[in-house]
């Protein structure tokens, strides 16, 4: 006899293949529209070329006469895509000049010597050269280096760099030749999230997680001197100890302006005092633990992450932990331009966005005073005066302004916050809060509407239609008015799935053409994107929440707005085949745009294939019974007292395009090993013969290469009943 097959939409992990009986249980790039289930869009490379480093925010806007831009912040650079083309409008944090060249034959490595002037860089720094001038015989000449971005290989000493060139020398070898500006890019941070805490976080002899280092600027000559001048303090703590060498020294001050950390102690933790030469690593060991013992807190290496928005034309641009800039896309040649630090703002923030339509730039987790980076408080809130950002009383507060302050209570530091349609969401690592705009005297008010619910990643929220959503470390949540929690029927399988420690690479994705949040996250075995999961927001009830998941690996994304198709980046960490800067480059991003076609397809027109799987739980039969006597027909809808026979399956595509493999997987025991038996169908095929047989049986609807899509009907299954066993 036939008999429909029918699942209920989404995913259901919380139970084994056989308890999802009736439900769908696992897939991979699916999702549901309007009850069934279908394969993803395909995406298409935008711009030719693969970005530096690994791009963490994409924002989109445009200019007074409708130029649509996309601004995109990896961890090395920050990029404006317009037209098809990608602009590098990175902010410089200083400039250097009269540097020259040194190179060694049958060596791909060159040293910089800034003279007498401190760099500042750190290995794996972006640099850039300009006026260059070399000398003949060398491979490498004046357009060698001349407007050409280097990512920094080594730091022998505070005056000195390498970098690494595509080929070795096999000309006359530079000595201190040429002369050159390098134009130092500000430091956005590592492409990774590490950490640890706990029993056995500390190394035989102790360690340091996560630490900060940079280079010693002045020679240690004495056992006794205790100050300590850094090429750069401004990723140090105010207060805590540094490694130099195998020696430990504790400071009670760290002065950024002069780079200096004084007040402490020498030959602590058991070192021994020694002297140090300058140019001599210096690293943060405030997080010490030692062999053995427990750390007293995590211990985490942030990221390299931006924080985007725009105020008008202007693009608003925060690196994580460090400073705001601007660039204005309604400037003229705006983009051979480059972005500026913002004059008078906080120089240390966790996050900032522009509140509208009040137009005050609030930033989060600041400095209490502005411009001093020692006095950041990870709690703390700053706005600026309405319409004012750059100028020199924009951040104080004034009876004449709107400028104004908040520390907020609950949690121990602000983990990130969106615009809503009547309020900033603003959660901490525990707690939520309301910002709303009430004009002067207060410009704002702040209300707490829920703890318990802090936010996981900095970027692992979204906004829609009035109704927040985001990823706790409690589970999902919403807040609409009222604070819920969030039913998810795949929530075990995610969080005993994901990496925690890199939590702040966590991104929540909207894809409004369908009414899906996308949570994109590293899996423990990784410690970059790798995994997601999806909620149907369009179709899901209380009674039946819609969640997927699937392996598509997105480091960034941003909806259609601006642009009519969701654009998103994907990042390879093993790749250095960047477009703009030499040598290796910590990875390489792709730009793409999302929702095109039915394959992925990148620059030159390479095509792979996007497959889309989902496979059902296991369905049995039994037959239908009245007062207690067997009669009628099998029903699939069993308890397994039956082996069943499948002689034939009719397919049921809403649309198909190419073949797709109908699978079926049997078995005989909820934990017996299960046997795979495929069959192809294309839009031609009516029905299929089968001998299968099996006490339970599961379907599986994928493709397997490309130019292949489909949306599932309902199957109908010609079963007979077998005997018990």
């Amino acid at each position: 006899m036939l008999q429909k097959l029918g699942f209920l939409p989404g995913f259901n992990k919380q139970v084994t293949e056989t308890g999802a009986e009736g439900q769908w249980f696992d897939g991979d790039n699916v999702r549901f529209r309007y009850g069934t289930p279908e394969k993803i869009g395909g995406w298409t490379q935008l711009g030719d070329d693969k970005l530096t480093g690994a791009a963490r925010a994409i924002h989109h806007f445009d200019d007074n006469s409708g130029i649509k831009y996309a601004a995109i912040g990896t961890n090395r650079i920050l990029y404006v895509y317009s037209e098809g083309l990608f602009y590098d409008i990175h902010p410089i944090r200083t400039t250097i000049t009269g540097a020259d060249f040194t190179s060694t034959s049958s060596s791909t490595t060159v040293t910089i010597n800034t003279g007498g002037t401190s760099h500042g860089l750190n290995e794996d720094d972006i640099v850039m050269f300009d006026n260059v001038t070399l000398p003949s015989g060398s491979t490498y000449g004046t357009a060698t280096f001349e407007d050409q971005k280097f990512m920094v290989t080594s730091v022998p000493s505070t005056n000195t760099f390498t970098i690494t060139m595509d080929s070795q020398e096999s000309g006359t070898p530079l000595t201190n030749a040429g002369s050159a500006s390098v134009l130092c890019y500000f430091t956005v941070g590592p492409s990774q999230q590490l950490g640890g805490f706990g029993w056995g976080t500390g190394l035989w002899s102790g360690t340091a997680i996560g630490a900060a280092t940079t280079t010693l600027s002045t020679a240690i000559t004495d056992l006794i001197t205790t100050t300590v001048v850094v090429a750069n303090s401004a990723a140090f703590p105010a207060s805590g100890s540094i490694r130099i060498g195998t020696e430990d020294i504790s400071y009670t001050n760290n002065d950024t302006s002069t780079n200096t950390l004084s007040g402490g102690a020498r030959g602590i933790n058991g070192t021994t005092k020694a002297t140090h030469s300058g140019g001599a690593t210096v690293t943060n060991i405030t997080d010490f633990v030692g062999w053995g013992n427990a750390s007293a807190q995590d211990f985490t290496l942030d990221p390299g992450l931006w924080v985007l928005d725009n105020f008008g034309t202007k693009l608003i641009a925060l690196i994580f932990n460090g400073a705001c800039f601007e660039w204005d896309a309604a400037g003229p040649g705006a983009t051979s331009t480059r972005a500026t630090i913002i004059p008078n703002a906080p120089t240390a923030s966790r996050h900032v966005l522009v509140s509208t339509p009040d137009r005050h730039l609030v930033f989060f987790g600041t400095e209490t005073t502005v411009g001093s980076t020692a006095t950041q408080d990870d709690m703390f809130i700053r706005f600026s005066s309405q319409e004012s950002i750059d100028q020199t009383d924009s951040y104080t507060v004034k009876a004449d302004n709107t400028a104004g302050t908040q520390r907020l209570a609950d949690g121990s530091k602000i983990m990130g916050a969106i615009r809503g349609r009547d309020a900033i969401y603003v959660w901490t690592d525990t707690a939520i809060f309301l910002m709303k705009f009430v004009g002067q005297p207060f410009t704002f008010a702040f209300e707490q509407v829920g703890t318990n619910c802090g936010l996981l990643g900095k970027n692992a929220c979204i906004e829609v239609d009035g109704t927040a959503y985001w990823m706790s470390e409690n589970g999902f949540f919403t807040y609409d008015g009222q604070l819920k929690s969030l039913p998810c029927l795949v929530e075990d399988f995610v969080y005993d799935d994901i990496n925690v420690v890199s939590r702040d690479l966590i991104n929540a994705g909207l894809n409004n053409l369908f009414g899906e949040i996308t949570w994109y996250y590293a899996t423990a075995n990784s410690n970059q994107i790798n995994r997601n999961v999806t909620y149907n927001y369009f179709d899901s009830t209380s009674r039946r929440p819609i969640w997927t998941t699937g392996t598509l690996a997105r480091a960034a994304w941003q909806d259609s707005a601006v642009f009519d198709k969701p654009h998103a980046t994907s990042y390879d960490p093993d790749s250095n085949n960047s477009y703009d800067v030499t040598g290796n480059t910590d990875g390489c991003t792709i730009y793409y745009k999302q929702e095109t076609g039915t394959d992925q397809i990148n620059a030159g027109g390479a095509v792979t294939a996007v497959l889309g799987s989902i496979t059902s739980g296991d369905f049995d039969i039994t037959r239908r019974s009245s007062r207690g006597d067997v009669v009628g027909t099998p029903d699939i809808r069993g308890d397994g007292e039956f082996i069943m026979r499948i002689s034939r399956f009719i397919p049921d595509f809403i649309s198909q395009t190419g073949d797709t493999q109908v699978s079926f997987v049997t078995r005989t025991y909820p934990n017996s090993s299960t046997t795979t038996t495929n069959f192809t169908v294309d839009s031609t095929t009516t029905k299929k013969d089968t001998r299968l047989r099996a006490r339970s049986i599961a379907l599986k609807v994928a493709n397997t290469s490309t130019s292949q899509d489909w949306k599932l009907g309902t199957f109908r299954l010609d079963i007979h009943p077998g005997g018990r066993r």
